[in-house]
């Protein structure tokens, strides 16, 4: 059944139980605006979960999102980008949202061809790759492994990082992650809330902040597969290599600040946009701000 019949069936059930007060508005409170299609496509390691809005002409867009995060990390920008007439693909990582996981503990170099396995499903031929933090990380393996099916790249978030920055990186996400305590009186899951909410910074809604928790722990790989991969991967190297038009962007507030100055110093020649303030969360923090540099670059002859 499609969604737009799903969504018919719904509201006329609500009706017909006395229901319709809640309006279509409060029953779909959570599904992005212009959601399109959601569906799967077959990968190397099992099924890859899309959201396509299916809408606009030209190049498609594919949105990766952060770790261990979905591709509901786009929600707020999923209409912007629609009503630009840019068809947006958001995709979940492998392990991630519900895509199938990896069968071993995964690189980021290992995600690569699931992201093709959803163009090659939609009969995509070429895109633009945006990723944010481990999605940018994503998006130049895509256009380093898969060049021909790459037209440009958005780095939000990029990470190069040194060996003793790594290390330091790796050593936390033992502690906070590999071995995170799961406690039977789910004191867990309200530590992880609280820290996810000072992440967002002043003003996090807490329905939002609920819906990243969720994302958190509703994959079916370990959520720690996404932090480890990002933190191993040596992104200072494969900048380099880096052939394809690419717009490095950042917010003064984003944690990874100063890693996109030393992108920006060994890519010069990338073009480069930062936004004010935020946090990791400006997606949600700056939508409009957010899909106006996105798309500003990607319209570029």
């Amino acid at each position: 059944m499609s969604m737009t019949s799903r969504r018919s069936l719904l509201k006329y059930l609500a009706v017909g139980s006395g229901l319709s007060a809640l309006g279509s508005a409060s029953s779909f409170a959570n599904v992005p605006a212009a959601i399109g299609e959601r569906g799967y496509a077959k990968g190397p390691y099992g099924l890859v979960h899309f959201n396509d809005t299916q809408t606009g002409a030209g190049v498609p867009m594919v949105l990766l999102h952060q770790a261990p995060m979905s591709y509901r990390q786009f929600s707020a920008v999923y209409g912007l980008l629609s009503a630009r007439g840019v068809r947006a693909i958001g995709i979940d990582t492998p392990g991630f949202g519900m895509s199938d996981p990896t069968p071993f503990v995964p690189q980021i170099s290992d995600w690569a061809s699931s992201i093709i396995a959803v163009l090659d499903h939609l009969k995509v031929p070429r895109a633009d790759m945006v990723g944010h933090h481990t999605g940018s990380l994503i998006a130049t393996e895509v256009s380093l492994q898969f060049p021909k099916r790459v037209r440009k790249v958005v780095l939000n978030g990029p990470f190069p990082i040194n060996e003793s920055e790594r290390k330091l990186f790796l050593d936390d996400l033992q502690k906070s992650e590999v071995d995170f305590e799961y406690r039977a009186d789910g004191s867990h899951l309200a530590e992880s809330f609280v820290k996810r909410s000072k992440f967002f910074g002043p003003g996090a809604d807490p329905r939002h902040i609920t819906r990243m928790q969720v994302e958190k722990f509703q994959g079916f790989g370990p959520f720690w597969y996404g932090h480890n991969a990002a933190y191993r991967y040596d992104h200072a190297s494969t900048l380099l290599r880096m052939t394809h038009p690419t717009l490095i962007l950042t917010n003064t507030g984003d944690m990874a600040y100063p890693m996109a100055q030393r992108a920006r110093q060994l890519r010069p020649d990338m073009a480069y946009v930062e936004l004010s303030g935020g946090n990791v969360d400006i997606v949600d923090q700056a939508p409009e701000a957010w899909v106006e540099a996105v798309v500003a670059f990607t319209r570029q002859d």
